[in-house]
């Protein structure tokens, strides 16, 4: 049993323990407001940092899984791929996690193409292997938001393979919070938005993923098991910056504020080091 009222728990620690663990902080959040423990109320302002800061495993990203963010990418890229038959999946790692108002990081000498995109993120609560859709949805613990930062050139100097142009320290901004699943009725039904510097870059909705959270789970699954904690950012809208005419990346000192319905907003600056 993990008692939420002696320990700094963690986030990881938090999902593992499961709904034992998940009500115990209900309680304990529940009597602070009521006054009855307020000396185990920790007061004064502190830096919010992602919601899981240090991922054991690299994050899981879906990619090319809403239909008009493809045909823009076709459009600025000549050329006409079209919807794939499976998830197109690739990973983040855990170095590049960032929090909410904390730094994406700009590396003038390696990359001058960074662009973003907000993402619906899954956090996985029970583990599994060969999950059937059917039974995805119980293993989600729930929602968070992602900014899948981007280093475009990068991307396409290596082969049009995702990992090293997805994977530059700074470039995964997380947070503010994870909301748990059952405080959505459908994660399949929220608005997902981002804007750069206070215009409105990307304005979407969760119900245009192509494949829904339910057959990611059970593709991902097939054959690898998915474990407490982990993540997996689901695709983004059209309104990417290299998709614009013209090209629209990021520079030193950018705002960019991500906004999904039901989780809230992520800030981020861009900064060049």
């Amino acid at each position: 049993m993990l008692d939420i009222s002696q320990a700094a728990v963690s986030m990881q620690a938090l999902i593992e323990g499961g709904t034992p663990a998940l009500d115990a902080v209900r309680r304990l959040v529940a009597e602070a407001e009521d006054g009855q423990h307020q000396d185990k109320v920790i007061g004064g302002c502190a830096a919010l940092l992602a919601p899981i800061p240090q991922p054991r495993k690299n994050i899981f990203c879906v990619g090319r899984n809403y239909a008009e963010h493809i045909a823009e990418g076709d459009r600025a890229q000549n050329q006409k791929t079209g919807v794939s038959d499976h998830p197109v999946f690739f990973t983040k790692p855990p170095t590049s996690v960032v929090a909410p108002d904390g730094d994406v990081l700009l590396f003038p000498d390696v990359s001058t193409s960074i662009d973003y995109e907000v993402e619906l993120t899954v956090v996985i609560g029970k583990a599994g292997r060969n999950i059937a859709k059917a039974d995805a949805m119980s293993h989600v613990f729930g929602y968070t938001i992602l900014n899948d930062i981007t280093a475009r050139d990068i991307q396409r100097r290596h082969g049009g393979q995702y990992f090293k142009g997805k994977g530059l320290d700074g470039s995964c901004p997380i947070g503010p919070v994870i909301v748990t699943a059952d405080d959505f009725t459908d994660p399949h039904a929220l608005s997902i938005g981002l804007k750069v510097n206070g215009e409105q870059r990307q304005d979407g909705a969760t119900k245009d993923m192509i494949f829904d959270i339910p057959t990611l789970i059970a593709s991902l699954s097939e054959g690898l098991t998915l474990e407490p904690g982990d993540m997996i950012a689901t695709g983004t809208p059209s309104g990417v910056g290299y998709a614009m005419d013209p090209p629209q990346f990021l520079k030193d000192g950018d705002t960019v504020v991500c906004e999904i319905s039901g989780i809230g907003t992520l800030s981020n600056t861009v900064r060049s080091v």
